[in-house]
């Protein structure tokens, strides 16, 4: 009931912060739900009882309608602006809605919606709080006026983004990321505070790195190469290297399905590989030793696969708190890994064991993407079982995934998967996929 309460408290102080009474936010929603051409709500004065009943000693949690308008009225500020990011209104509010009882993911399901507005109106600025964004100006115009706040804000922003991948198209982020990497640059022309100077390199090397990774999923192979050459210079004269591990890891991830050419992908794990090992962060030395072992593998080599996924067993089994690199590598994901792994130079129904064990772990929203992944994977296992229309029926779901998160890895996967349907072409399960692979993907 405290949480409750804070909630409540959280609802009426933010009604008041904004001069409203409980019938002039009631109109305010109402117009709410007119601007976004909702069906009509009642009358003001039963809205009204409804939003006393959210700030009440026993307060109750607002429905999944009213959440959707109270993000919408929260997230512009009383000058119209949008603000989404951290120290907004609508930050305010989620953290309310969380403790008045709401689930995670239905919140993030909503700041989600509100990001995916924010990229049709504000940009990259909605990201940011009021005052953070007049700071931000004055640093851009002298960056010697830049502070840790502006610097912390301006990560905050990359990332918020990052957190978005797999649930906003992934060429809406990259149209909000630009503008961050260009700050950076701009900041770091000039004569910036030495105390600060790390802090936005740092900025800028996740910032790049996410820049290579969404330069790929839209398709633009050849544009993904230089900020990710951007990010590993800026890592290299930070000096972290299990930061110039994570750069040459996404780096390889791309190269793995852009390049026909496997030796591509195996230099730079070789890079991440000699990083990693020097660096403080285990679960990234993890996540090298399994991408480590997935080439290894895609090469035919079973004895240096299986020797390269004992290691990362070995990385995950280590203390993983506090790790600096803030990575969620896991056991799910490395199941993943080895049902790779074993699709390649093991057993198929072993592989398949092992993408139903990392599925059900992939639960996150931004772990999505990997999920669609491990399930085309799973379903490329049942093909190879002799279970074809059982994989049809997952492959079904896979389209599904894929159109929803957005990602070109899954799409890949799921050609290579109808491929080797081709024995089956002419029975109706397949013909079924590929009606419906042509409706959601048009391919």
């Amino acid at each position: 009931m405290s949480n409750r309460a804070a909630g409540a408290a959280t609802l009426k102080r933010l009604r008041h912060s904004r001069g409203l009474s409980l019938a002039g936010t009631a109109r305010a929603l109402s117009e709410t739900a007119t601007a976004l051409h909702h069906p009509r709500l009642p009358a003001v004065a039963s809205i009204q009882r409804t939003v006393a009943r959210w700030e009440s000693a026993a307060p109750t949690l607002p429905d999944e309608r009213y959440q959707l308008l109270l993000a919408h009225l929260y997230a512009r500020t009383p000058a119209g602006q949008m603000s989404v990011g951290p120290g907004s209104d609508l930050a305010e509010l989620l953290g309310a809605l969380l403790d008045l009882g709401e689930s995670e993911s239905r919140v993030a399901a909503l700041r989600t919606a509100l990001i995916r507005t924010a990229t049709d109106a504000g940009g990259v600025l909605a990201l940011l709080s009021t005052p953070l964004q007049a700071s931000l100006s004055a640093a851009l115009t002298d960056p010697g006026q830049a502070t840790e706040e502006t610097v912390a804000g301006l990560g905050a922003v990359v990332a918020n983004i990052n957190a978005q991948v797999g649930a906003v198209p992934m060429v809406r982020l990259q149209l909000l990321l630009t503008p961050v990497i260009d700050v950076c640059r701009r900041l770091q022309a000039g004569a910036l505070p030495d105390p600060l100077v790390g802090h936005v390199r740092a900025v800028s090397v996740a910032a790049c790195s996410l820049a290579g990774r969404l330069a790929f999923e839209n398709g633009d192979d050849q544009a993904s190469r230089a900020p990710y050459a951007t990010a590993a210079a800026q890592a290299e004269q930070l000096g972290e290297t299990w930061l110039q591990a994570s750069v040459h890891m996404s780096h390889a991830l791309v190269t793995l399905y852009s390049s026909s050419d496997l030796s591509d992908a195996q230099r730079l794990v070789d890079r991440a590989m000699r990083a990693a090992r020097t660096g403080d962060s285990v679960r990234v030395r993890a996540r090298a030793h399994a991408l480590q072992a997935e080439v290894a593998a895609r090469a035919g080599l079973e004895r240096q696969a299986q020797s390269a996924l004992g290691l990362a067993w070995y990385d995950i089994g280590g203390q993983t708190s506090g790790d600096p690199s803030g990575s969620s590598f896991s056991a799910g994901h490395l199941r993943g890994f080895e049902g790779v792994c074993e699709l390649s130079v093991g057993d198929p129904s072993v592989a398949h064991d092992r993408f139903a064990v990392s599925a059900a772990a992939l639960v996150a929203p931004r772990e999505q993407v990997q999920r669609a992944i491990v399930r085309t994977d799973q379903a490329l296992a049942r093909i190879r079982m002799g279970d074809p229309r059982s994989a049809a029926e997952l492959l079904h779901e896979c389209v599904l995934s894929a159109t929803a998160t957005g990602g070109r890895v899954p799409t890949i996967r799921l050609r290579r998967a109808r491929t080797e349907l081709r024995p089956w072409r002419r029975e109706d399960f397949v013909t079924d996929l590929d009606d419906h692979l042509m409706d959601v993907l048009g391919t």
